[in-house]
């Protein structure tokens, strides 16, 4: 599930229920149980829908890793989960990508300290 890209970006492939909630638990022990988390891009294409549960993890997640300075990013989100994410306002808390490079560049982008 969740890949290394480097030391400060982990990518994470989600699969749909019932993996999802494991795979998003694993990484709240993750980020939480580190000093320094990485910032975490979340693949979504295989996700086909989001429970509140998995939301409320999501949360969870980005409440962590926003209070550390880094970011989440949700990348290649499927349109069931997008219409989610729209309805309740929720798009408007997270970072979306089209694709995995496109977060991973985003994310590189933004951690780049001015010159």
């Amino acid at each position: 599930m969740s890949i290394d890209w480097s030391t400060d970006i982990a990518i994470a492939n989600l699969a749909d229920e019932p993996a999802l909630s494991d795979e998003l638990g694993t990484l709240i022990e993750r980020v939480e149980g580190s000093d320094a988390p990485p910032h975490i891009v979340l693949d979504f294409h295989e996700v086909s829908y989001v429970n509140s549960s998995n939301i409320a993890q999501l949360l969870r997640i980005r409440k962590v890793l926003d209070e550390s300075g880094h970011r989440l990013v949700l990348c290649s989100v499927t349109d069931e989960v997008m219409s989610v994410m729209v309805v309740s306002g929720l798009h408007k808390l997270f970072l979306f990508a089209p694709d995995t490079l496109t977060a991973i560049a985003s994310v590189q982008i933004e951690d780049t300290p001015a010159s």
